[in-house]
């Protein structure tokens, strides 16, 4: 069970040159087609267009480009959305453009760049 739970961590870390890689040898390896798995088992929106679904990004990159004016404010917002310390946040709005999230939901990435945007930053979500 243990070893399960480890490969379930591992799947779920991959990037996406990786989850490709994996693809690929499953593909020429094992005759495997992923693609094919995945629409047996999600199957097509209801009452959408699959294609347009497939397409939609679920998860965000939020990248503080400039902290602004409001350095402070803005310090105070990273460390809110982030966990951090005050001393790791801080850290982060000086050495801009700092990636704040990496894939986080459209909601959590919206509302962190609502956040930061409030308190003077200029950001980019991704």
């Amino acid at each position: 069970m243990a070893d399960i739970a480890k490969l379930a961590k591992e799947l779920t870390s991959l990037t996406v040159l990786e989850v490709n890689e994996l693809k690929n040898v499953l593909k020429d390896e094992y005759g495997i087609e992923p693609a094919a798995a995945a629409v047996a088992v999600a199957g097509p929106a209801a009452g959408g267009d699959a294609a347009a679904a497939a397409d939609e990004k679920t998860e965000f990159t939020v990248t503080l480009k400039d902290a602004g004016a409001q350095k402070v404010a803005v310090i105070k917002a990273v460390k809110e959305i982030t966990g951090l310390g005050l001393g790791e946040a801080k850290a982060l709005v000086d050495n801009a453009p700092s990636a704040i999230l990496e894939k986080a939901g459209k909601d959590d990435a919206e509302n962190a760049k609502k956040a930061l945007e409030e308190a003077g930053a200029s950001v980019e979500l991704a």
